[in-house]
């Protein structure tokens, strides 16, 4: 081949490089965001754990599980669980360090938490026979799961850099629980003053389907971590880290679902314990460069068991340790954690440092201490809420709130 018929292939190579590079672009702000940042990142939407490690001092003092009765961390999606134990276990709770940072449908016998020491320790009962069914597959729970597992998406300007993070739908009318720290950008995104365009996504890739409000998002986080907004790895334990959208509209005009898909909770204390087997999954993209958490991001799904439980200075079960697995880097906030019954029990929210995902420590907000800390709040818990008339719910936040914390947010950037 000729020096000439060689350099003219080349310059035929450069061109279609640099025409499918603008086709890219092009379809970028047809996605319905409204426009393509010049410099699109998924910042690290995870908050990371205070430098220490949070101290723990579980351990179960009566133990009623066998072998075969948890599932192997890192086992395969569709691995059954059989022998969930039922009979009464019982553990210490260990404090926490303070930073910064439909239910079931039955009520079954439960046994009453023992308070124990001034030392901010509690002795937890576990609750026996929680359901009136058998645990299911894991298989079938992480269907359920990722059906009503959500992407949140917002693409911002040169203020801010735009983030992704994970939430999952509670309510058939479109209830998403997520993150503070994911919610906020929702928040500001109703703001004109603010360029930054947000989408709820679903699906495998997850592809822009709706449009959400804020439903609630604790005051206190806001006030305590407004400051926080353009950092790009923040401090936290998590506490009042959790909001609730509403989803109103369709990205593209068509019609909302009569009934959304989604996972009911369990609000009690005494429904996760050390050992037991979970499922968590979530939109993890700290490893995506920019384009690919926007076109090809894809839900991932984990079987573990919880290792820790923890506590915000009270005698209660607040946050759960899940280890290191492949859920724990940034996007992952607000994923679910879901039990053998097909239960939401806990909501991811931070990890420890870690080079890795096998060297950090994920942690999630059990859905007791959510509801505990609503009601300490709102004087309403979860349960109540959604059985409120949720649109006059996120009206009225919109109205006495939602003005105020934009403002606090917009202060700070």
């Amino acid at each position: 081949m000729s020096p000439q018929i060689r350099s003219i292939l080349v310059n035929i190579g450069a061109i279609g490089i640099i025409a499918g590079a603008l086709l890219a672009i092009i379809y970028a702000r047809q996605s319905g965001f409204g426009h393509f940042p010049e410099n699109i990142v998924t910042i690290d939407e995870m908050y990371v754990e205070l430098p220490g490690e949070l101290r723990s001092t579980a351990s179960v003092s009566a133990t009623a599980r066998t072998s075969s009765e948890s599932a192997p961390e890192g086992s395969a999606i569709g691995s059954a669980n059989t022998g969930i134990a039922r009979k009464t276990e019982k553990t210490a709770v260990a404090p926490a360090q303070k930073g910064r940072s439909p239910t079931a449908s039955t009520t079954p016998s439960e046994t009453p938490i023992e308070q124990v020491d001034p030392q901010n320790k509690a002795t937890v009962s576990r609750i026996e026979n929680p359901y009136p069914f058998p645990p299911r597959p894991f298989s079938q729970i992480n269907e359920e799961t990722r059906a009503a597992l959500v992407n949140i998406f917002c693409a911002a300007g040169k203020s801010l850099k735009s983030t992704s993070g994970t939430g999952i739908i509670i309510d058939p009318r479109g209830v998403i629980l997520t993150n503070a720290h994911v919610a906020q950008y929702i928040l500001l995104s109703g703001d004109k003053r603010v360029d930054l365009s947000c989408a709820i996504r679903s699906g495998s890739p997850a592809q822009s389907r709706w449009i959400a409000e804020i439903l609630y998002i604790p005051p206190i986080w806001i006030a305590e971590h407004a400051s926080e907004i353009k950092l790009a790895r923040a401090m936290s334990t998590g506490e009042h880290d959790y909001a609730l959208l509403r989803i109103v509209n369709t990205t593209d005009g068509s019609e909302l679902p009569e009934n959304f898909p989604y996972l009911p909770v369990d609000t009690r204390e005494a429904i996760g314990f050390v050992d037991d087997p979970v499922l968590v999954a979530s939109y993890p993209a700290e490893f995506l460069g920019g384009i690919a958490s926007q076109f090809n991001l894809f839900p991932v799904s984990s079987v573990t068991n919880i290792k820790d439980l923890l506590t915000f200075e009270f005698n209660t079960i607040d946050v759960i340790s899940l280890g290191g697995i492949i859920g724990a880097q940034s996007g992952s906030s607000g994923g679910a954690v879901a039990n053998a019954w097909g239960r939401l029990i806990a909501l991811i929210s931070t990890t420890s440092e870690g080079t890795t995902t096998a060297q950090r420590d994920l942690r999630a907000l059990t859905l007791g201490y959510i509801n505990s800390d609503l009601k300490k709040i709102t004087g309403a818990d979860l349960n109540e809420i959604l059985s409120s008339n949720i649109e006059l719910y996120a009206r009225f936040f919109a109205e006495n709130q939602s003005p105020q914390l934009m403002q606090l947010l917009i202060d700070n950037i």
